[in-house]
């Protein structure tokens, strides 16, 4: 039989004194994380009966953390599953304890996600928020600020100059990749309807300005009408596209850049084969009902955030903020979006 390792071979193991081993075997006396977590892994590498307490002292020694998440609309999918997300994200973390707070906001005026927002600041060591760009937001992250709490635009980006940082996708990239599938598959000359939520959505405001910049440049052949908005209402989506497709001979591609998507994909079920079958459609974003859709072949491209590592990033902003919250620095985290088509999904 092998030898059980000693608390002196772990002390050679870890390079670290055996009173240090002492210590946090005993939890007694100051030892720094970063020493506790050499000692934790060499106790893994040579098999020390102690692991367990090891872990303990580790554990009991992380930083604390209580972040506020603000996000939209709990009756739509896709923001329930960027909450859990979020969750899951801050579970994952290794190096600080987080407990996420993800709430939702269904009234989406101004004054309202203000108000939600200072009340989730004040429960909160920092918070994230989507919401679009307004001045009631912007003094309300100004106000938070002054009292340590840094808000973390998700998502949109926020013009408010005290936000602590961004995190997101490229939505200028994002939008002339939407333009390059729909001029890529429509040769013959046609109209484009383009679905906004809200023009304060810079997410989605960059990502109209963008894809018009492409159709401008390589696809005269297409007409791109003025952006339509959904308010994020799939009931208003539908109703438009119902009305486009009964008026309409000439309408070859669908640019959904915000919310409804399940609007649009009901009138298109419900419109002639003939002429839904002349639509292409591209989305942002992959809940369930998009999933759908490119099954069924409706959606020619979902262009997404990817969920697992965008949470990541804002988890570690969020600590990055609260670690330098006395510099002006705007901490961006731009990452590259996930493209799913039907043969993908």
């Amino acid at each position: 039989m092998m030898k059980r390792p000693t608390i002196a071979d772990l002390a050679q193991a870890s390079g670290v004194s055996i009173a240090t081993v002492n210590r946090i075997l005993g939890g007694t006396g100051a030892v720094r994380a970063e020493t506790i977590e050499r000692v934790q892994n060499a106790a893994e590498e040579i098999g020390f009966y102690g692991r367990g307490v090891i872990e303990d002292r580790r554990q009991r020694l992380l930083p604390n953390y209580r972040f506020g998440f603000l996000l939209q609309q709990s009756s739509r999918e896709l923001y329930r599953l960027f909450g859990s997300k979020i969750t899951e994200a801050a579970a994952r973390r290794q190096h600080e304890k987080v407990v996420a707070v993800v709430d939702f906001v269904d009234v989406l005026e101004p004054q309202n996600i203000a108000d939600r927002l200072e009340a989730l600041g004040k429960r909160c060591d920092a918070v994230a928020v989507i919401a679009g760009d307004h001045p009631l937001i912007g003094q309300t992250i100004q106000s938070l600020k002054e009292r340590g709490k840094p808000v973390v635009a998700y998502i949109t980006d926020q013009s408010a100059r005290d936000r602590a940082g961004f995190v997101g996708t490229d939505n200028w990239k994002l939008g002339r990749t939407a333009a390059w599938f729909l001029a890529q598959t429509t040769p013959m000359p046609g109209r484009i309807a383009v679905f906004i939520g809200n023009h304060r959505y810079q997410c989605q405001d960059v990502s109209d300005a963008s894809f018009r910049s492409y159709m401008r440049e390589h696809a005269p052949h297409l007409q791109v009408d003025d952006s339509r908005p959904t308010h994020e209402e799939p009931e208003e989506a539908y109703r438009i596209v119902s009305q486009l497709l009964s008026e309409l001979d000439d309408l070859r591609g669908i640019f959904i850049v915000g919310g409804g998507i399940s609007g649009v994909l009901r009138a298109l079920r419900e419109a002639p084969a003939e002429k839904r079958d002349k639509v292409r459609v591209v989305c942002r974003d992959i809940g369930p009902e998009t999933r759908k859709g490119l099954t069924e072949g409706l959606i020619m491209a979902a262009l997404c955030h990817p969920l697992d590592q965008i949470s990541d990033e804002l988890i570690a902003t969020m600590i990055a903020a609260l670690e330098h919250r006395d510099s002006p620095t705007i901490l961006q985290r731009v990452v590259p979006f996930e493209t799913i088509t039907p043969e993908s999904v």
